[in-house]
């Protein structure tokens, strides 16, 4: 099930972002990092995208319909930001935002999926925590092509933050991690869950603080650096859920053999 649904994450997020592609085809024509993109290019038209398109959404409905119906309901839903995420930047200084509520809405559906349905308790604050985390490295990827957006009039955190990045980040940085520390406390998780928190809130700041938002190189080394802490997000979890469960079976085995002992003394 865990294996399904990082296939059904991957899928829609490369589906999410075919889209703003799509819609972002002029502007990326007009932004130097980006008109070598296959579609701003002309290298893929756009109904051959629009094919691409509709094999990712089809594999991704493939997907959803062998999950429960509480998570199938999450998923058609999910369409909704998906559509919205690219025009964000058109209207709102936002559109980070918008790109977390998007791609993050996977952590919905996979929790619902293992579990049948939502513990918003313990849910909610990885959303949140998730969408903070994705304000802090689109952020910096937007450092790249800030001069490029100002001049086509596009709104983005990397320009409405400005010169205050450090002090905006560490401040998404600090809900990022507030909400992880919260997720383990509602969800009753161990030490090995700690641990990793402590490597994310380390690794965040150092993105943060050492990062200079006015070299694109510097803003893509920090910005690819996310894939490790993602590993390292994911191995917390995964660590402090088996050490979990063996501390609950070594518990039950523990008052068993109590039980045991006491019934023969009897």
């Amino acid at each position: 099930m865990l294996g399904l649904c990082g296939l059904a994450a991957l899928v829609v997020r490369g589906a999410a972002y075919t889209i703003n592609d799509m819609w972002d085809r002029d502007f990326d024509k007009a932004v130097e990092r980006t008109h070598t993109r296959p579609i701003a290019s002309g290298a893929i038209s756009r109904s051959q995208a629009l094919v691409f398109l509709g094999g990712q959404l089809s594999l991704a409905l493939g997907i959803l319909l062998n999950l429960n119906p509480y998570s199938i309901t999450l998923g058609c839903l999910a369409v909704v930001p998906m559509v919205l995420y690219p025009l964000a930047k058109r209207f709102s200084n936002w559109p980070q935002i918008f790109l977390g509520v998007t791609t993050n809405f996977s952590a919905l559906i996979g929790y619902s999926a293992v579990h049948g349905s939502c513990d918003w308790s313990i849910v909610l604050p990885l959303y949140v925590s998730c969408i903070a985390w994705t304000v802090i490295y689109d952020t910096i990827y937007g450092h790249q092509d800030k001069k490029d957006d100002m001049a086509l009039g596009l709104g983005s955190t990397s320009i409405l933050m400005g010169d205050n990045t450090k002090y905006w980040l560490t401040g998404f940085g600090a809900a990022m991690v507030s909400g992880l520390m919260v997720v383990g406390a509602m969800a009753e998780q161990t030490v090995a869950y700690y641990l990793t928190v402590a490597l994310t809130a380390a690794h965040i700041s150092n993105q943060v603080w050492t990062v200079d938002i006015h070299i694109p190189l510097d803003c893509w080394t920090k910005f690819r650096s996310n894939n490790r802490l993602g590993a390292i997000i994911f191995a917390g979890i995964i660590a402090g859920t088996l050490a979990k469960v063996s501390t609950k079976d070594s518990d039950s085995s523990t008052k068993l053999d109590k039980e045991e002992e006491q019934a023969t003394s009897e």
